[in-house]
């Protein structure tokens, strides 16, 4: 029974200081829910709220967690709470999907286990009836070892959105140095092998929820999430991925299975299904103002790519959305009663062609036949103030999607498409003059291929806006920020116009955040941290592997034992040295007869164990 040590070097453990900066630390003050808290896809009456329980020494099988939703931060005007019960087979994930709320309404909640509370979160329903504005701000494609997420921390910081749209990317499932790793920012993916099966995708989300940008703006706004492709496997379709070698990696089958599966635990999204497939379109309504169609232009229908400058691109038989959902979203495009409806989806919808040929045919540009049939049906439905929000492409790009008889003035334009750029995932390797492109392609009408940042939406009766904003470094934490353009189109209309500049500020929205620390404020933050922790343990109870993920403050060497219900040793073994951070470990556990045992982990004179049943 040997433990295999399958990632040690992943963090640095310095202290915080003014000088030093921290990838990772668990504070004690967070215990037992070190991963924060987050809620999503609010409607008027209802959000999901969710946080992840780290189970504490002893723990196996299910555990209580309370609830609770306020009007005020000190939790004291309750107006929902119960009781939910999570184990390993939600991976100790929370999550309620909270009814009987009020519209256009702040609440606060937390989290509630042992005496110990989560921090609190922050979250806002829909509005109903007659909406001025609203504002959102929109994401996409964040690679952890590409560098920082200062997009969210900007973002966090300017406190006047609604909501955040992600677009997908939320993760990546490459190995350590597998895609853009930047030595500068040093951060590292855990575990460090490629992600194909329910633990390595669960451990990659533990390590994304632990970055304390994402986990302040997830505790601050609810978010609407749709997946792309890194979720899964990059260029991934419905029956498989580029990505993606079946056998070597498993099946496609049983990969895409534990990707949704993971996703579904660690985001706060509320689940559906159709078919016995998970589905992830759906329709948010603001107000009389918006409808948020949110689509899966990844996974549900999309079929194997072609090359960019194949025939194939244009066949009739090929579909991006599968016919069920673009049935779908014809109809929701059609009996909407909102003013504006902004399609939330993944790869870009224009045209973008040097020559007349697709640079790209992972984008709508390969499936051209399903392009032409949205378009058309918005023509021919009469269909107005349709605007696509795009994710993926790594750029900044505005524009008008055009119909054959498109002119440079906007005139035989469908709707209109505006792009995000990405969090810390690169963009343009080749310097390509924005001029060619543009001049290849009329209806663009904004790019940037080089910045990281996000856009706002700024959506009003008279216009909807996008501004673009760019991070000033992903090398380091930093919050600072520069514009860049911004375009609109006006209700009625189906092309763009420039605006002068981003869109006024709206201190009608702005609202207290939540505090960054639990009730009552507990250990102090800035000079303790945890020492030795269990992240998690599955599968337990054991048949052959057991895996589990141990934090430590501490490089040195770590003693693992186990022991029988009678106190008896049955295993000994010191491995390492292990390296501050989080640490994935595997124990062979078949040679072990079926009972119940504690395994006990030591670093550093600090011990932390938990009870395993074997079967």
């Amino acid at each position: 029974m040997k433990p295999i040590l399958f990632v040690a070097f992943i963090f640095s453990s310095a202290l915080i200081s003014a000088q030093v900066e921290k990838v990772l630390v668990l504070n004690p003050a967070l215990k037992p829910f070190y991963h924060g808290v987050a809620s999503g896809d609010p409607l008027s009456d209802r959000v999901i709220i969710w946080t992840r329980l780290t189970p504490d020494t002893g723990w196996v099988g299910s555990a209580d967690v309370l609830w609770r939703v306020a009007t005020d931060t000190g939790m004291t005007n309750i107006v929902q709470s119960g009781t939910y019960t999570t184990d390993q087979n939600k991976d100790y994930t929370v999550k309620i999907d909270v009814t009987g709320l009020q519209p256009n309404t702040f609440y606060f909640y937390e989290f509630t286990n042992h005496g110990n509370n989560s921090v609190r979160g922050r979250t806002k329903t829909a509005p109903v009836g007659g909406v001025d504005s609203l504002r959102f701000a929109v994401v996409s494609c964040a690679n952890y070892e590409a560098g920082y997420f200062n997009v969210y921390k900007v973002i966090k910081e300017r406190n006047d959105v609604d909501a955040i749209i992600h677009l997908g990317d939320y993760i990546y499932e490459y190995e350590h140095d597998g895609y853009a790793f930047n030595a500068t920012a040093n951060r590292f993916f855990e575990p460090a092998n490629e992600i194909t099966v329910l633990n390595d995708y669960r451990i990659r989300y533990s390590v994304y929820h632990l970055d304390q940008d994402l986990m302040r703006l997830h505790q601050q706004f609810p978010f609407f999430n749709v997946w792309d492709d890194h979720e899964s496997a990059n260029d991934s379709y419905k029956d498989g991925a580029e990505n993606h070698t079946e056998g070597s990696e498993g099946t496609w089958v049983n990969r895409r299975k534990f990707s949704q599966q993971a996703f579904f635990e660690w985001i706060p999204i509320r689940e559906q299904s159709a078919n016995n497939d998970s589905i992830i379109y759906r329709v948010i309504p603001y107000g009389d103002l918006v409808d948020f169609i949110m689509l899966d232009t990844r996974i549900h229908g999309r079929d194997e790519q072609v090359a960019a400058n194949s025939p194939a691109v244009n066949d009739t038989d090929r579909t991006i959305l599968g016919a069920d959902q673009f049935a779908w979203l014809k109809q929701n495009l059609s009996t909407s009663t909102r003013q504006w409806k902004v399609l939330g989806q993944q790869v870009m919808v224009a045209p973008l062609q040097i020559f007349g040929t697709p640079v790209n045919a992972d984008q709508w540009d390969g499936y051209a036949a399903d392009r032409l049939k949205l378009m058309n049906y918005v023509l021919d439905s009469n269909i107005t103030d349709v605007v696509a929000l795009t994710g993926d492409i790594h750029t900044s790009w505005a524009n008008d999607v055009p119909t054959a008889t498109y002119q440079s003035d906007g005139t035989g334009s469908a709707f209109v498409e505006f792009v995000t750029t990405s969090v810390t995932s690169p963009g343009l390797s080749v310097p390509v003059p924005v001029s060619f492109i543009m001049t290849n392609n009329i209806h663009i009408k904004y790019i940037d291929l080089t910045k990281k940042g996000f856009l706002i939406l700024d959506i009003n009766q008279a216009r909807t806006q996008s501004d673009w904003f760019f991070v000033n470094t992903i090398d380091q934490s930093d919050g600072g920020f520069t514009t860049g353009e911004s375009w609109y189109v006006n209700d009625g209309e189906r092309f763009l116009h420039q605006a002068a500049g981003v869109a006024v500020p709206r201190p009608d929205v702005v609202h207290q955040q939540a505090p960054d620390w639990p009730r009552p404020f507990g250990v102090a933050a800035t000079n303790q941290l945890v020492e030795l922790q269990l992240m998690s343990v599955y599968p337990n109870p054991v048949v052959d592997n057991l895996y589990f993920q141990l934090y430590t403050q501490h490089t040195g060497p770590l003693l693992l034992q186990i022991m029988d219900i009678k106190g008896s040793l049955v295993y000994n073994n010191k491995i390492g040295p292990v390296q501050s951070g989080l640490n994935n470990i595997v124990i062979p556990c078949n040679e072990l007869a079926s009972g119940v045992y504690i395994l006990k982990a030591t670093s550093n004179g600090q011990s932390v164990s938990i009870r395993v049943i074997k079967n």
